[in-house]
C-alpha cells in the first residue's frame, strides 16, 4: 500500500514542518532527550503528542511503529492504563460498505452506545458518530426530524427511525475541503482522518452533508475503567482537543474480519454490514434483492450506506 498523499495541501504541509523544525532546533537537547525539568519526564515528541511526525501516508515503517509507541506511553500517563495500539492496513480485495433495513430499526439507540464504548468518544461532551432521527410515518425531511427523542419511549407509534452516520462516500466532499490533506479514502472505502494532521480548521464539516464529522472543542474525558484500549491509528486511539473525527467503520475490529460495533449492538438485526467485492456476502444479495435507496444521492457523493425495507416501500 502506497503511504504517499495526493498533494501536499497547498504547501501547508511543509510550511507545518519547517516551523515545527524550528521548535525542535530551539529546544536543542530537550528535544531528543528525557528532559525532566522542561518536559516533565516525557521526550518533546511526547510532549507535544504527533506534531512533530509527518503525515501518515509518508512515514515508514519504523517511523509508524515509534507513532504508535508515543501512543501508547501517551495514553498510559493518561489513563493508567496499558493501551495497545495497532497500524492495521487495509484488507486485500475488500471494499466495506453498509445496509441498513428502516423497517426493523425500532430506535432503540444500542448501536450509539455501542460506538461511543468501543471507539472511545468524549462521554462529558456527549459526542456520538451515529444519530438516530424519529419522523413522522410519510415524511423524509431530515432538518426537521426529532433527533433527540427518549430511547426509553420507543418506538413511537405513527413514526419511524433513520440511523446516520459516515456515510464512507466514494466521492467523499471533505476529503476535497482539507487543505492539510489529514483526511483521506482508503482502499477499502474507509474514510479516514490522520489525527497528528488535523488542525481543526473544520471545513471538512461545512462540505459534509450528513453531519457525520465532530469536532472535539474540549479534551474528550473518558473514565479509565471505561477505555478500550484495543485501539488503531486510523481509528478509535484516544484524540485530542481541537481535530474533527468521524466514524471509521472500526477499523480495530473490521479489518480484523469482525463487525462494527454498532452492527453487533443492533437488537432487532436491523444492520448489515460486509464486502462489496464478495458476491456472496449478506450485503450484496441486500443490494440485488431488495429496493434500496441512498440518503442525497443528487449530490454526487456517492455514498456506500444504503437503506431498504422489507415492505418495499419508500418512506418519502
Amino acid at each position: 500500500m502506497s503511504r504517499k498523499p495526493e498533494s501536499d495541501g497547498q504547501g501547508f504541509s511543509a510550511l507545518r514542518r519547517r516551523f515545527l523544525a524550528g521548535v525542535a532546533t530551539a529546544g536543542g537537547a530537550a528535544a531528543t532527550a528525557h528532559a525532566t525539568g522542561a518536559w516533565g519526564g516525557q521526550t518533546l515528541q511526547d510532549a507535544m503528542g504527533g506534531l512533530l511526525q509527518d503525515h501518515y501516508q509518508r512515514m515508514t515503517k519504523d517511523e509508524i511503529h515509534a507513532a504508535l509507541e508515543r501512543i501508547e506511553r501517551n495514553a498510559k500517563r493518561r489513563f493508567g492504563v496499558e493501551v495497545h495500539c495497532e497500524d492495521t492496513p487495509p484488507l486485500p480485495n475488500t471494499v466495506f460498505g453498509y445496509a441498513l433495513n428502516i423497517s426493523k430499526c425500532k430506535g432503540y439507540r444500542d448501536c450509539v452506545q455501542a460506538c461511543v464504548q468501543e471507539n472511545n468518544l468524549g462521554r462529558d461532551s456527549q459526542m456520538q458518530y451515529i444519530r438516530v432521527l424519529q419522523m413522522p410515518n410519510g415524511t423524509m425531511d431530515l432538518e426537521a426530524a426529532e433527533h433527540y427523542y427518549d430511547p426509553k419511549e420507543v418506538p413511537v407509534p405513527g413514526h419511524w427511525y433513520l440511523p446516520m452516520q459516515c456515510m464512507q462516500c466514494d466521492n467523499p466532499p471533505c476529503v476535497k475541503a482539507c487543505p492539510t490533506k489529514a483526511t483521506w479514502k482508503e482502499p477499502d472505502g474507509i474514510v479516514v482522518v490522520d489525527y497528528d494532521w488535523c488542525i481543526g480548521c473544520r471545513y471538512c464539516m461545512t462540505a459534509c452533508p450528513y453531519w457525520a464529522r465532530h469536532f472535539n472543542w474540549t479534551e474528550p474525558q473518558i473514565p479509565a475503567a471505561e477505555l478500550n484500549p484495543n485501539t488503531n491509528f486510523l481509528g478509535n486511539r484516544p484524540r485530542p482537543r481541537g481535530v474533527v473525527e468521524k466514524c471509521h467503520f472500526c477499523t480495530q475490529r473490521t479489518r480484523k474480519g469482525r463487525q462494527p460495533a454498532c452492527q453487533e449492538a443492533c437488537p432487532t438485526g436491523a444492520r448489515i454490514f460486509g464486502n462489496l467485492l464478495d458476491p456472496t456476502s449478506e450485503i450484496r444479495w441486500v443490494l440485488e434483492h431488495k429496493n434500496v435507496f441512498r440518503l442525497k444521492e443528487e449530490l454526487g457523493t456517492e455514498p456506500k450506506f444504503w437503506y431498504f425495507s422489507d415492505e418495499r416501500v419508500s418512506p418519502a
